[in-house]
């Protein structure tokens, strides 16, 4: 890890995560909802090779769409459980204020407490939260239906419009040679 010498605390290594950079090009990376809707786009796959070939590239391209439906849907699916809400709310700012907004070190009782401790334990709280609350099969069955609701519009779809800026390219895309 690269040090970070203006840290109040001396010559430590840098906390501040790489995910909240990454999220907000991730959340840039978003493609445009008409794009995402566009009714003229839709067409019946002639073979499965087909399907499987538009799944991996709208997969590819509207990703960050998918996400955001995917956590569209869990969240819809809690609305009938507000404490469960209200207790994934609480997670939520855990993980924001701990993890994610983050820039110095978490100190505890006078020592750092490491990133992946940190990952760690947020994981294991959100799922005893999920236990407690007694939602994970409603959580199971949202997931369940944002895979196939994204399964059947990356099916779809049709591909033709879609076109790969230069970093896509270069991540595996037109310029890649191994598959």
């Amino acid at each position: 890890m690269p040090l970070n010498s203006a840290s109040p605390y001396g010559a430590l290594p840098s906390a501040k995560p790489q995910l909240v950079s990454r999220a907000r090009s991730l959340y840039a990376a978003r493609r445009p909802w008409r794009l995402f809707f566009d009714i003229s786009a839709f067409s019946l796959p002639f073979s499965y090779a087909e399907a499987m070939s538009r799944i991996r590239q709208n997969f590819n391209h509207f990703r960050v769409n998918y996400a955001l439906i995917v956590l569209t849907i869990l969240f819809c699916s809690l609305v009938y459980h507000p404490i469960s809400m209200i207790v994934f709310l609480v997670v939520s700012i855990a993980w924001i204020s701990l993890y994610f907004s983050r820039e110095d070190p978490l100190l505890l009782f006078g020592r750092i407490v490491d990133d992946r401790v940190v990952l760690l334990v947020l994981s294991l709280v959100t799922v005893v939260a999920l236990v407690f609350t007694h939602v994970g099969l409603n959580v199971l069955v949202a997931l369940i239906v944002g895979v196939v609701l994204i399964g059947v519009h990356a099916a779809f779809r049709g591909t033709e419009d879609l076109f790969l800026d230069e970093s896509e390219a270069a991540e595996g895309g037109l310029l890649s040679v191994v598959r």
